[in-house]
């Protein structure tokens, strides 16, 4: 993959559109990773930005790569030369644009943060660092007297985070400084993001997700009552239904057949899954090692803005997909193992196995959620998945 050649198509705070800095290389192909397009602009151009938000790639979809644009806003007219921007008015008003993909924006976002460290008695001792904006959060590094911060904010099919993170275990989730619909302010987790895990640091985290989950078994209608997603049968089946219809002319005969298969078996299949005997509960929803934080021992569970209520076994899946033999293996034999010491003779790994077809579903259900509240520019970085889900429950199919 190529590393990104970047276009910031500038404007102001009060939304005057400036014109375009001179292209620049930055190293990583990332669309929504932004710390190294601020740095880039840095050095090559002498220009402090925040950006706003992707106008244009030329790589079919994401991860990234290639040729990319961005709208960002700069306090001053910079000395550098800018260029005519040739592409559509990038003010123009689009309904589903963000807040922070808007100019002035972020500043709210951080008076927000600014405001909740008064209160607690902490100060922001330096410049604010933008580290990652796309139609799913907006994250920024603050440093304070108290060690760095991180500001998230995330569009409204995720506002739920804010209200639910402070409800669960401290020792699983980070340390939260604030909180309300739509935004977080967290304290630092020292250590690594686990994507390279193996062994014991993958039980550990086995053994944190399904301990909170179990802690929310006979709560789930506070969840529900706060806005958390329902992905329980009589609210899913539909959605799935919706899915399908809306990318049948995209799937083969073949597909098309084994997904009515599926789709019309749901109802007996889930009526399966309940007797297999794992109760629902507070599911993560995008649960796999890259989202745990930390060192072996004091790991820290993050991004919890696709959490749900729906049937736990579903974590599972997204967790073990990627891993080698032995730690699949292990991984799952673990859960099933802490799921029959909370609920004797349940029988998770039975679940498991009816709940793959579901899985797949369920993510056409969220990538089509997607691309359905973002606005059209930033189609791109969910244009493919839905239809490639589909494709794999077909795979799936008994």
């Amino acid at each position: 993959m190529p590393d990104r050649r970047v276009t910031l198509v500038l404007c102001t705070p009060d939304g005057e559109l400036l014109g375009a800095l001179p292209a620049f290389d930055v190293p990583t192909q990332w669309w929504r990773q932004v710390d190294d397009v601020v740095a880039g602009a840095r050095a090559v151009h002498g220009v402090d930005v925040r950006v706003l938000r992707l106008l244009t790639c030329e790589t079919p979809q994401y991860p990234g790569g290639g040729p990319v644009s961005y709208l960002a806003e700069v306090d001053a007219v910079p000395e550098t030369a800018l260029q005519t921007w040739p592409g559509p008015d990038p003010l123009t008003d689009e309904p589903l644009r963000l807040p922070y993909a808007r100019p002035g924006g972020h500043r709210m976002d951080l008076c927000w943060a600014a405001e909740v460290l008064d209160r607690r008695g902490i100060a922001v001792i330096g410049a604010p660092e933008q580290i990652r904006t796309w139609n799913l959060s907006s994250i920024w590094r603050l440093p304070t007297t108290s060690g760095p911060v991180w500001l998230k904010a995330v569009p409204p099919f995720f506002a739920h985070e804010g209200v639910v993170l402070p409800l669960l275990d401290p020792a699983v989730v980070p340390p939260v400084l604030g909180a309300e619909p739509g935004r977080v302010l967290l304290g630092e987790v020292p250590g690594d993001d686990q994507y390279e895990a193996t062994g014991e640091a993958l039980l550990e985290m086995v053994r944190m997700l399904v301990r909170l989950q179990t802690g929310w078994i006979d709560r789930t209608s506070e969840l529900l009552a706060l806005g958390v997603p329902d992905l329980r049968p009589a609210a899913l089946i539909p959605r799935i239904r919706a899915a399908v219809e809306g990318r049948r002319a995209e799937l083969n005969d073949a597909e098309q057949r084994r997904i009515d298969g599926l789709v019309a078996g749901m109802p007996g299949r889930f009526a399966e899954i309940a007797a297999c005997g794992v109760p629902e509960t507070l599911v993560h929803g995008d649960f796999h090692p890259g989202n745990v934080r930390g060192a072996p021992g004091r790991l820290t569970i993050l991004d919890w803005g696709d959490c749900a209520v729906g049937h736990p076994m579903l974590d599972q899946l997204a967790f073990v997909q990627r891993l080698d033999c032995a730690d699949r293996e292990s991984s799952e034999r673990l859960w099933a193992q802490e799921w029959q010491r909370v609920v004797p003779g349940c029988d998770a790994d039975r679940a498991a196995t009816l709940l793959r077809p579901v899985t797949a579903f369920y993510g056409a259900v969220v990538y089509q959620h997607f691309l359905d509240n973002i606005e059209p520019d930033e189609h791109p970085y969910h244009a493919g998945d839905p239809l490639a889900a589909l494709k794999h429950a077909a795979d799936l199919a008994d």
